[in-house]
């Protein structure tokens, strides 16, 4: 048992590293975020933080963020909205704690379980998706690899 544990951890830290680097994808500057959606050990969709299609690839105005910046979670469970995949029983990957308002789309969208990489002082969101039976975990790819050398 404790084998399988180590074997999911691994993977869901090498899943937040995938995340981490697609987070280098958006054009915010004050902060980037990336998420990726896992079922059966495959990526399904992907997503970072940025504005709409079609809208140009400024996210700040005066080191304010845009009120029309998608957060990365909405961008990849929208992509699988758009897509023939399907999010039941899946896993959330993302770079930042997810807010309330990302979290309402997670539930939403059958995903189970997110894993997140860097807490924010605003725990509504991870509150909302405990309250929902999502299974939270938090976890630092950083202090994870020192950790383990």
């Amino acid at each position: 048992m404790e084998n399988q544990l180590s074997k999911q951890k691994k993977l869901d830290l090498r899943y937040l590293r995938m995340a981490r680097i697609w987070a280098e994808n958006s054009y915010c500057k004050r902060r980037q975020v990336g998420a990726l959606v896992v079922k059966d050990k495959m990526i399904i969709s992907d997503g970072y933080n940025g504005t709409p299609s079609g809208f140009e690839n400024i996210c700040e105005e005066n080191n304010v963020t845009k009120p029309y910046v998608l957060h990365a979670e909405a961008n990849a469970i929208t992509k699988l909205a758009r897509s023939s995949n399907n999010s039941e029983g899946s896993t959330l990957y993302v770079t930042a704690s997810p807010c309330i308002e990302c979290s309402k789309l997670i539930i939403q969208s059958g995903i189970k379980r997110v894993v997140y990489a860097e807490k924010y002082r605003l725990t509504d969101g991870v509150d909302l998706l405990k309250r929902a039976g999502v299974v939270v975990e938090y976890m630092n790819p950083d202090e994870e690899e020192t950790s383990q050398d």
